[in-house]
């Protein structure tokens, strides 16, 4: 199991959580239910506090890359990295940037590699992308998918004291990144706290013996597409294999609308990714 400040708080609608805290009697986790979740009884105050947003940023290589001379590639190369290095390098510790990259080179089709980006602004996102679309190695990206999301306390499980009860994340370290964009029915909504609740219980109950994945669960509701993203670090990619296949037999599971694409990122240094390319 991570330590705490490693492991974000909780697990969104639907998705895996391994390693889950025991009760005080060494059984299942104690949880916690919102009997009000959209407001109406308590006309909750709107909660205006820092937290973290994170991005998801693929991009793809143009194959003509491949074709400019060595020493040509290798200038651009060294110019991509630099410019990559500089935005969580150069900014101020108050920022709270943090990065971390991953090849999908072999594994996916339509990326080639991933720099997964946290920060307390959204716009710290744009400079992060203007440093890169300024350098020459640009000129040769794509970027098929980018998704962006936030963090915030999970309404089905109990706080864990440590990393801003659950708002704060600090990656983990894991060789493999399991990620994917997650997007519920609107017929869980129509049920009740309480049987959402029940189905999180069991959830969550049936993920505890997975203690080498480590999950971080965001929130994109109205600033993307997905309701959630959802990524998974580990070290041991069959044991999340086992993780979601024993998930699918949950009674949640009836209420995913959508869990695709899903992407298996290898953690890479931005210079081992580049000499991987071309």
């Amino acid at each position: 199991m991570a330590d705490e400040q490693q492991r974000p708080q909780g697990a969104p609608e639907g998705a895996p959580q391994g390693g889950g805290r025991p009760g005080a009697g060494g059984g299942r986790p104690k949880m916690m239910v919102d009997l009000d979740p959209s407001g109406q009884v308590t006309q909750r105050e709107p909660d205006r506090a820092k937290r973290q947003f994170l991005n998801y940023a693929f991009f793809r290589l143009d194959p003509a890359f491949r074709r400019l001379p060595r020493e040509e590639q290798a200038e651009l190369k060294a110019e991509f990295a630099a410019a990559a290095a500089s935005w969580e390098a150069e900014a101020p510790r108050e920022a709270g940037r943090i990065q971390r990259s991953y090849s999908l080179v072999g594994v996916r089709g339509d990326a080639d590699f991933m720099l997964w980006r946290i920060a307390f602004d959204v716009r710290d996102f744009t400079e992060a992308q203007g440093r890169l679309n300024r350098t020459r190695l640009a000129g040769y990206l794509t970027q098929p998918y980018n998704f962006i999301s936030m963090q915030k306390r999970s309404q089905y499980v109990n706080r864990v004291e440590g990393s801003g009860h659950g708002l704060e994340l600090l990656p983990g370290e894991g060789q493999f990144l399991f990620i994917y964009p997650f997007v519920k029915t609107r017929a869980w909504y129509d049920l009740t706290p309480l049987a959402r609740q029940g189905m999180m219980d069991e959830h969550i109950h049936a993920s505890t013996p997975f203690k080498g994945v480590r999950i971080n669960t965001s929130y994109s509701y109205g600033i993307d597409d997905q309701e959630f993203i959802v990524s998974f670090d580990s070290d041991y990619p069959q044991e999340f294999v086992d993780l979601v296949h024993r998930l699918r037999y949950t009674e949640a599971s009836n209420y995913t609308l959508s869990d695709t694409p899903m992407f298996t990122c290898v953690k890479r240094t931005v210079d081992e990714i580049l000499a991987d390319l071309a």
